[in-house]
């Protein structure tokens, strides 16, 4: 198979990916771009929902197997587009287009690398592609409903937009509702007891509590209050003030963990966890991926942000073309160059971690 042929390959087909709508939930139509991409190459594939996924023609039960996942749904494009979301263009060596840069680049790079892979025989790992659906909302319909419908996975690259670095952990993110409660009452009366004069102090807690375990790699937990409401008059003292509550987690806790310490600790009348499914992930820094992409000279680093990743219980490594930064924002782009050479450093990376695999 020829490179720069399939590097051209996997460029229209982000471009049909960008010119077709895959809103979180809708991406009917783009699943059936990626069946068509198996079909073209006889490659078998099923598809359950709106996740597709094929594995190597020689998959072998006795071997460790590697998954490529990816998602090919898209947020809605903002209000400050300036270009057609749905157009791709390229301008510049920039390709245009909404889910170009998260995540149809690194969609289409690693479904691109497993083609390239797709009819060895040697492979010390058995591959799997996926492309998923429903990641920009953590949807019940997207990997989380696939993976037990895979073969056992021993380890995971997660495509999404790194530089190319390697994401070798990832925070997780517990949300939380808490409530305090005070006394209403009739705003022209004395009360003791606002809710809202309590929350002062209580938001303060939450600016200055810190949990002590602090990872090398992600640094400590990020805890942030999002959102505050309270009343609905003006003339009457609200019974109580809710808030919402953003927790970063890093990889040295458990969303457990982070639950039971705020439920004992916060300074508020009920505090909880809406899921506690989005937990932080992580690889070893010897693992056979890691070792060779420092090799090709990745630069390894810990995401705050979140992926399936989270989904996932084995380790995992998040890794693609394109900058995290354009990820929502207005035209967005990914450059062309970018997913030539996210393709040539997945197949390079893969080519090495085998090596790596067969000498251990």
């Amino acid at each position: 198979m020829e490179l720069t042929k399939l590097q051209q390959q996997a460029i229209g087909l982000l471009k049909e990916l960008i010119e077709t709508q895959s809103f979180s939930g809708e991406e009917d139509e783009t699943a059936a771009l990626l069946e068509n991409w198996f079909s073209e190459r006889e490659i078998p594939y099923k598809r359950h929902l709106n996740n597709v996924w094929a594995v190597n023609r020689h998959f072998d039960g006795s071997k460790p197997t590697l998954l490529l996942n990816s998602h090919h749904d898209t947020v809605k494009p903002n209000s400050a587009y300036t270009r057609d979301p749905f157009k791709a263009e390229i301008e510049d060596g920039k390709l245009f287009g909404l889910g170009s840069n998260d995540a149809g680049g690194c969609l289409v790079s690693l479904l691109a690398a497993f083609t390239w892979f797709y009819e060895s025989e040697d492979l010390e790992y058995n591959l799997i592609f996926a492309g998923t659906a429903e990641e920009e909302t953590n949807g019940k319909n997207g990997i989380a409903c696939l993976l037990p419908l895979l073969p056992k996975i021993d380890v995971a690259i997660v495509g999404e937009p790194t530089l190319m670095d390697l994401a070798v952990a990832e925070k997780g993110l517990v949300v939380f509702d808490a409530v305090i409660k005070g006394t209403p009452s009739h705003a022209a009366h004395p009360n003791e007891d606002n809710a809202i004069y309590k929350t002062a102090k209580i938001l303060d807690w939450f600016r200055e509590f810190e949990f002590e375990r602090r990872s090398e790699v992600l640094g400590d937990v990020k805890l942030t209050v999002t959102q505050i409401n309270a009343g609905s008059q003006h003339n009457v003292v609200p019974a109580n003030v809710d808030l919402v509550i953003d927790v970063r987690v890093n990889d040295q806790y458990s969303n457990k963990e982070i639950e039971e310490i705020l439920q004992k600790n916060a300074p508020v009348d009920r505090i909880t966890a809406r899921s506690l499914r989005l937990n932080s992930s992580s690889i070893p820094l010897d693992h056979e991926l890691v070792k060779s992409g420092i090799s090709l000279g990745m630069n390894t680093y810990g995401s705050p942000t979140l992926s399936d990743q989270a989904m996932l219980s084995c380790p995992s490594l998040k890794l693609g073309p394109g900058d995290s930064t354009r990820s929502h924002s207005a035209d967005e782009f990914i450059y062309v160059y970018e997913i030539e050479e996210g393709i040539e450093k997945y197949i390079k990376l893969l080519e090495r971690a085998l090596k790596q695999q067969v000498q251990n």
